[in-house]
């Protein structure tokens, strides 16, 4: 059974460590809160093969909380608890061990494969966990599969490890798993996480030579226009010649120079900036705003609304396979977004067929949906609505692939304008006083030619 090292506070503001068995984390945590001690951390120090039964440590009330710990692991006394070499080598690996998107993908394959040749779910997270060489992931699949023994869905779970899992995953699974439908689900698990580190290789590989480039340029320029600059200058007035610098060159020279002896300045207005706008976008109206400029921003606007909208259908067209009215798969379904304006929309849709009205008719009004979209679905309605969902899967699989190809197209052609006017303010500002330098022209003015 796995062990822990927790840290809580009681309600007299005593914080008290130790060491305990438990068969998961999040049930470790629900019994803490129950005996009136809040969790500060919990972590996972060893990791054996789950069995049921067995010699346990479990926490059950406070008293014996308080008598497991002892007093010398009160912080507000000096602490005396040892751990053995192994104990901390485990704590270490523990903490530095991440679950990579590369483990993730593969937990899901074999966790899809599983489900396809008919294990249930606690055969197949046990037959995984047996094979898992990630420390750090296999002590998060005890927990599910003690969360599944007790009766739990996996999701429930996995909101916990929110950092390890993504949002959109773990509401995957939800959908699987409330419309009995998980292999299907954990097949679009697979195939998000995939299509997400395809991506994110692309970009990738366009925005990092061209970010280096970029950054390479900017340096070039500060510097030049801050050091060289000036040193140009200084030659000039010794050798007495009475050519001078141009003064654009002269003026961003001065400009940058006063910067950095002010700069405190531009850094407390950025500064204040950024923090204005975190705390706007935490707002609600903030929010939804922000979240509405994610779906028409320029660029990637088109391609995070054609993306969300196809998990929501994809989401969609697994409830009503398995009989869900479209009221109870949209409410379901929402979940596999985050982005409040769809969320708004979704809601819409669900309080326009509590009264009779058109489902279709928001995803119309918002502007955001290609007319393709909304005829689609329109058409759905009049004949069988989830095989046109499904025809519709595969419109919006295409058109993502094509919004992705003209991304991939257009992206390198802006970077390279922006990386064309550096290189044309590093030309004019720094090279066309050092080529004035190396040429030697100075020196006629400075002999009275």
């Amino acid at each position: 059974m796995p062990e822990y090292v927790y840290k809580a506070v009681d309600e007299n503001g005593v914080v008290v460590k130790n060491r305990v068995q438990d068969k998961s984390k999040q049930n470790l945590i629900k019994k803490l809160k129950i005996n009136g001690l809040m969790p500060i951390n919990v972590t996972q120090v060893s990791f054996g093969k789950y069995k049921k039964g067995g010699v346990k440590r479990n926490v059950s009330n406070i008293d014996e909380i308080m008598q497991l710990a002892n007093s010398a692991n009160i912080t507000q006394k000096k602490d005396t608890r040892k751990f053995s070499i192994i104990e901390k080598l485990n704590m270490s690996i523990t903490k530095s061990q991440k679950v990579t998107s590369r483990d993730l993908v593969i937990f899901t394959q074999n966790l899809y494969l599983l489900k396809k040749a008919g294990f249930n779910n606690v055969h197949a997270l046990g037959t995984i966990i047996q094979s898992t060489e990630n420390t750090t992931l296999k002590g998060i699949l005890e927990d599910i599969l003690a969360g599944v023994e007790a009766g739990d869905y996996m999701y429930t779970t996995m909101e916990y490890y929110s950092d390890i899992f993504p949002y959109i995953y773990i509401n995957l699974v939800k959908v699987g798993e409330l419309s009995g439908s998980l292999e299907e689900s954990l097949r679009q698990a697979v195939e998000y996480l995939d299509s997400s580190e395809d991506l994110s290789k692309k970009l990738k590989k366009i925005l990092i030579p061209n970010i280096v480039q970029f950054v390479v340029l900017i340096v070039l320029l500060f510097f030049g226009s801050m050091y060289v600059v000036p040193i140009i200058q200084d030659i000039f007035e010794q050798v007495g010649s009475t050519d001078r610098l141009p003064s654009y060159t002269i003026a961003f020279s001065n400009f940058l120079t006063s910067v950095q002896q002010n700069w405190y300045i531009p850094t407390a207005i950025i500064a204040a900036i950024v923090v204005a706008i975190t705390l706007y976008t935490k707002t609600p109206r903030g929010r939804y705003r922000w979240d509405y400029f994610k779906y028409t921003m320029p660029i990637f606007g088109q391609l995070i609304f054609a993306i969300d909208f196809s998990r929501l259908t994809k989401a969609m067209v697994l409830n009503l396979r398995n009989g869900m009215r479209i009221q109870e798969a949209l409410d379901v379904s929402k979940n596999v977004v985050k982005n409040l304006v769809m969320l708004s929309i979704v809601e819409t849709a669900i309080n326009n067929i509590i009264v009779g009205d058109s489902w279709v008719e928001p995803f119309e009004k918002s502007g955001l949906a290609e007319p393709m979209i909304t005829e689609m679905l329109k058409i759905g309605m009049q004949t069988d609505l989830p095989a046109m969902m499904e025809k519709l899967v595969e419109y919006m699989d295409m058109d993502i692939d094509q919004i992705i190809e003209r991304i991939v197209k257009i992206l390198p052609q802006i970077l390279y304008s922006i990386i064309g006017v550096i290189i044309i303010l590093v030309t004019v500002v720094v090279l066309v006083p050092c080529i004035e330098v190396y040429m030697g022209t100075f020196l006629f003015s400075a002999a009275g030619f």
